[in-house]
């Protein structure tokens, strides 16, 4: 599986307007259980088939979903809980404030024939990490969906489980990607688009800053990035994998350690993979969940999709909306 991803951005600020746009008003929503999401998560229920060559087996990983716009497949996520899924942030830009193009099917092998078991359900609100500056190839590229209503969990639709700062992968582990994306830069999934997957080991950091080193002053892999691939190409994510999620096994249960962020073409010697590091995000995740279960007012973003700024409220009962403030510029 070959993915073809914009090169990182070569410079320039972010935009910090101020103009809101209220999205979404919400009370009473019914509320989520706390972080571990559910006992049921990172344990695939395989079924019994016979698979060859890079296709997956059918329910082999219950959590990846197809983030689609207009009905057709346009980034991958993976499933959290019964109302919220993972994905890129960059997946939604220029399209932060139109959730109505956009929907999520859950429980799909083959795209073409997702089959009576697969659900589709349409997104309520979408709210990237305030850190993200809607450029290529910059941190915190991280997005949290939610979900229009809770949908049900079956051997075909289970969440991962998210690791938190004790949980460690070191370099060379064996970790796993899965999407619809592009076999190689221009070609896509041929028909009936059966989910892929594709063992890659983890690049220790050291190594991939070297290999996207631009110059003092100009890093390109920050703090919350980590690689993933083989230094000789020829295998990696590509156009259409973003958003999806980079799995590791451990002890039984699969965490994901990343989301496919961005790269430099398809399957190109020494220009890995480079994934949003999940764990250094998962705070803020719990922090987002947990004030959900008070009940989520509403939500105002920048239409425009590049501000620094995203103010949420949620109603408690003994004082009513309060506002919380998740960055500033």
């Amino acid at each position: 599986m070959e993915v073809s991803r914009p090169p990182p951005a070569l410079g320039g600020g972010c935009l910090r307007t101020l103009t809101t746009l209220l999205l979404l008003v919400s009370t009473g929503e019914k509320l989520d259980p706390p972080l571990p999401m559910s006992p049921d998560c990172g344990k695939p229920q395989q079924l019994n088939r016979i698979v060859g060559g890079q296709d997956s087996v059918d329910a082999q990983w219950p959590w990846v979903v197809s983030i689609q716009k207009n009905g057709t497949h346009h980034c991958a996520g993976s499933l959290l809980t019964n109302r919220w899924v993972v994905t890129a942030a960059h997946c939604f830009k220029g399209n932060l404030n139109k959730p109505s193009l956009f929907s999520v099917l859950l429980g799909a092998w083959q795209l073409e024939n997702p089959g009576p078991r697969s659900q589709d359900v349409g997104i309520a609100w979408v709210l990237p990490h305030p850190g993200y500056s809607w450029k290529d190839g910059t941190r915190a590229d991280i997005a949290l969906v939610r979900l229009e209503h809770s949908i049900q969990f079956s051997e075909r639709i289970l969440p991962i489980c998210l690791p938190d700062s004790s949980v460690h992968f070191p370099p060379n582990t064996d970790c796993w990607i899965a999407g619809w994306g592009s076999i190689h830069e221009g070609v896509p999934l041929p028909r009936p688009q059966i989910l892929q997957k594709l063992k890659v080991p983890i690049i220790h950091s050291d190594i991939c800053s070297r290999l996207y080193w631009r110059g003092v002053g100009q890093e390109t892999i920050t703090e919350d990035m980590l690689c993933a691939g083989y230094l000789e190409g020829e295998r990696d994510a590509c156009l259409g994998d973003s958003g999806g999620p980079l799995v590791c096994e451990l002890e039984g249960l699969w965490y994901q350690i990343g989301i496919v962020s961005w790269g430099v073409g398809c399957g190109q010697p020494n220009r890995p993979g480079v994934y949003t590091n999940v764990s250094l995000h998962f705070d803020w995740i719990r922090m987002l969940r947990q004030r959900s279960r008070e009940g989520l007012h509403s939500l105002w973003v920048n239409p425009r999709g590049d501000s620094q700024v995203w103010a949420l409220s949620w109603t408690q009962p003994s004082t009513g909306p309060l506002p919380y403030l998740l960055a500033s510029p």
